[in-house]
This record gives structure tokens, sequence and C-alpha cells, in this order.
């Protein structure tokens, strides 16, 4: 449990400091990176964990899934909580790092609505469920596999945060929210990115129930 939940928390913070790094970046060089190139960076990144990750913890990286997987009957409570604690973690001291290294920066690439609550929290659902259809289709219990498993949950993330992120910053995690919201001291909207992905996940294992039996989709 331990080298696994050391995975978690070394493949959330390297996420989180990638992807809202080029974020932060994106913002300091007036655009240098681009929106194309932020979002790339969120699914090379997730991809790159999850080939590093994915088969000692099943590379999660996101409470969100952890609940899918709790809900779907892959992981038991316990583990769920621990393996939360340690993304919440990652999260939390990447963007300690990127405030050492960017103190000017206003938000940390922290995920802000650009309109109406509502949608940014229906769209946040949408986008977690989808992604954790795609995760419970390409998973084996509560890790990983195949070569395929990372480039398509990496690009996935990487999909949604194209055209997505413009207005609701496609956080799909609770963890990659938390992290700058927490470090930065701006939580105002953060509800909306808890509960969303949250109950995307849920979702998408109600789903998936109906696409496939119980034995071959290997839900509880």
């Amino acid at each position: 449990m331990r080298s696994r939940l050391v995975a978690e928390f070394l493949g959330t913070f390297f996420l989180v400091f990638a992807g809202t790094g080029a974020v932060v970046v994106n913002a300091q060089t007036d655009g240098a990176v681009t929106h194309v190139g932020v979002a790339l960076t969120f699914g090379l990144v997730v991809m790159s964990m999850i080939f590093a990750l994915g088969d000692v913890s099943g590379a999660h990286l996101n409470p969100a899934v952890s609940i899918g997987f709790w809900v779907a009957g892959r992981m038991p409570a316990r583990e769920l909580v621990l393996y939360a604690v340690a993304q919440v973690g990652g999260a939390l001291a990447a963007s300690g790092v990127l405030r050492g290294l960017f103190p000017e920066s206003p938000t940390l690439g922290e995920t802000l609505p650009s309109g109406a609550l509502g949608q940014s929290l229906v769209l946040e659902a949408f986008l977690t469920m989808m992604l954790m259809l795609v995760i419970l289709a390409v998973s084996s219990g509560s890790r990983e596999k195949g070569v395929l498993a990372g480039i398509a949950i990496g690009g996935v993330v990487g999909l949604e945060a194209l055209f997505a992120g413009p207005i609701s910053g496609a956080s799909m995690n609770p963890a990659r929210s938390l992290g700058p919201a927490l470090v930065g001291g701006q939580s105002m909207h953060l509800w909306v990115y808890l509960l969303g992905p949250i109950a995307g996940a849920i979702a998408a294992v109600m789903a998936f129930r109906l696409l496939r039996p119980s034995g071959a989709a290997g839900l509880a």
C-alpha cells in the first residue's frame, strides 16, 4: 500500500505541476504555450503517468476516478480514503512548488468558470462521465491494463481540455482544482469542481452497468 500511495502522490504531483504549470507559463509568456498546448500538456502528462505508474497504483491521479472505482466495487472504502489523501497531497505540493517558482501568478492555473456556474457544473459532470467511461472500459480491477490504456485516457483528457477548457477549465479532477485553489487562496467556486466531477464519475459507473453485464464489466 505504501508504494501505491507514493505512486498516487507523485503521479498527481506531476499532473498538477505540468498541467497547471502550462497554464501559468502561458499566462506569463503572453500565450506562448497556447490553449492547444495546455490541453496537450494535460493529456500527455496523464498518459505518461499511467505508463509510468499504472502497474503500481492504477494511476488514478484523481479522487473522482477513485470514487468511481469504489462505487463500481473495484476498491474498498479504506483504500479510497487513502488514495484521495495522497492525490490531494500531491496536488497541494505541486501548487506549492509553482507558487515558489511563479509568485506573481494570481491563480496558479486554478479552474474558474468563464460563464454561469451551472453551465460549468453540468459541463464538468459530463466531461468526467465521459472520462470515467473510458477508464472503466480499459481497466481491470483498480489498475490500468494494456499499452493503449494510457493513450486512450490521456487522449480523452486532451480532447476534453481542447473544447471545454475555455468554458469550465476542464478539470474533471477535484485534486487538480483543490491544489491551486487552496494554495492560491481563491476557493470561491471550488464546489463546482468537487461536485461536478464526482457526480459525473458516479453517473459513468451507472451507465457502464447498463452497457455491459456485471461479469464482463468487472463491476460488483
